[in-house]
């Protein structure tokens, strides 16, 4: 029992490592009446015997009581080493200058694990939390002793100028900065507001199929190229709320080869200029007045296979639409789905059909003339929706009437992105026109349909 005994008070005395006499003198020149002097004088003896009192750990974590006593006072001379003392400027005048929470350790959990390589980071650690422990207590013991804290430092004084206005006798009062002002070392780039919108698309796909002249079902050989350019314009509408201007200008050309034609080697089976455009000023939340106008036509001739004869020319036939209505206008926060919806209630059509070698009435105008204009009503719906990161759908339906024919397109396209520029795409066009004419050995009539599956290359450009 009392080599155990001494074996503890060796090493509490060598653990407490009370600091020297000249540091608590220092300490204690921080009070600056006898009183205080006093409160600091009954604070370190408290805190040291606190220390004698506390359970004391051997350096391999175990508790002094659980060594048996034929170890104990050997252990304690040959292994223990004493903590380094508390550092002098621990003693000068106390500053709180941030908030710490309780040391939530518990009493007997060991400081030291015994490991000789993790004493040294070990015996810093411990001699920290002595620190923390001793100005925590400090603190709440004797607040009157606390000078200072970050939250009540006096502020340096400021100085201040008047400036007279002779002009429109007003007098200003100016802070003169007289400390180091703080300025930025990196100066930030100005940003450029963009008004405009654009977005650009060019692609070209294709399919092929190839049939030996033995193939069992017989069949042609045949190729299909659809190239395609798409270019909008809007106005970008964080810096114009209250207006409203979409823009888009679009061209198609497919082409396919005509093994079955006898005057030519290939067709014509899309050809597509068209032009969109929308103008609106705000009426309400997402509702606009706006003034829509649409005009198609193609490019190029088209033939009846077989034969010379024309099926379609330039401006033969062209329509233009216009009308004045409102437009309802959404878009989510990411961009990724839009729609419009525009309603002209008072519209004007005009189709045209300037070559002599058509049949002008094929298009509903006059014979002997070559422009017909009617007045009705007109809507177009638009739709864009990112499905996924490389799955994208743009539907567009139109229609109009004069009340008494009634014609609508719907187009749709699903492009599938397989990479930066290889894109497979799916486009089908459902048309129906209430003047329409049947089909020779075919049940389609009023309702036409048009559906192209491709692959191939596409190239985008995007301002945002």
């Amino acid at each position: 029992m009392y080599p155990k005994f001494i074996a503890a008070i060796i090493l509490g005395l060598s653990f407490i490592s009370a600091p020297d006499s000249n540091a608590q003198a220092r300490f204690r020149s921080s009070a600056t009446t006898p009183d205080e002097t006093d409160v600091v004088e009954s604070f370190f003896e408290e805190f040291e015997e606190n220390l004698n009192d506390s359970t004391i750990f051997a350096p391999d974590g175990r508790r002094w009581d659980e060594i048996p006593a034929h170890e104990a006072v050997g252990f304690a001379l040959d292994t223990i080493v004493e903590l380094p003392e508390l550092p002098p400027y621990f003693f000068m005048p106390a500053v709180y200058d941030h908030f710490v929470s309780i040391d939530t350790l518990r009493f007997n959990e060991p400081m030291f694990s015994g490991r000789s390589d993790l004493r040294w980071i070990e015996e810093k650690r411990a001699t920290d939390r002595r620190m923390e422990q001793m100005k925590y207590s400090f603190f709440f013991e004797n607040p009157q002793l606390v000078r200072y804290n970050v939250a009540m430092l006096p502020q340096a004084p400021k100085f201040y100028q008047t400036e007279i206005n002779p002009v429109d006798h007003t007098i200003q009062i100016k802070e003169i900065i007289t400390g180091p002002t703080d300025q930025t070392t990196l100066v930030a780039e100005e940003v450029k507001k963009r008004h405009w919108i654009r977005n650009f698309t060019a692609s070209l796909q294709f399919s092929q199929a190839y049939v030996s002249p033995n193939w069992y079902q017989g069949g042609n050989n045949n190729l299909n190229v659809l190239g395609q350019l798409y270019y909008n314009v809007k106005l970008n509408q964080e810096y114009h709320p209250k207006l409203l201007f979409d823009f888009t200008a679009q061209y198609k050309l497919g082409m396919n080869s005509a093994p079955d034609d006898s005057l030519r080697n290939y067709s014509i089976s899309d050809d597509l200029l068209q032009l969109n455009t929308t103008l609106g000023l705000k009426a309400a939340k997402r509702w606009y007045y706006s003034f829509t106008g649409q005009f198609k036509t193609q490019l190029l001739n088209s033939y009846t296979s077989n034969t010379r004869n024309l099926r379609s020319a330039l401006l033969s036939p062209g329509e233009l639409t216009a009308g004045v209505g409102m437009t309802y206008n959404y878009a989510n926060t990411k961009k990724t789905f839009t729609f419009d919806a525009s309603l002209a209630p008072v519209s004007y059509n005009l189709k045209i059909c300037i070559n002599s070698k058509l049949d002008e009435t094929a298009y509903g105008i006059h014979e002997g003339n070559k422009t017909i204009s009617k007045y009705g009503s007109s809507a177009e719906l638009k739709l864009f929706w990112q499905m996924a990161s490389n799955i994208s759908l743009r539907s567009r339906f139109f229609t109009f009437s004069d009340y008494s024919v009634l014609q609508a397109d719907w187009e749709n396209t699903i492009q599938f992105e397989i990479n930066r520029f290889l894109t497979t795409q799916i486009y089908a066009h459902l048309r129906y026109d209430s003047q329409g004419v049947r089909a020779e050995n075919s049940n389609w009539k009023k309702l036409q349909l048009k559906e192209i599956l491709s692959i191939g290359f596409a190239y985008k450009f995007s301002s945002l």
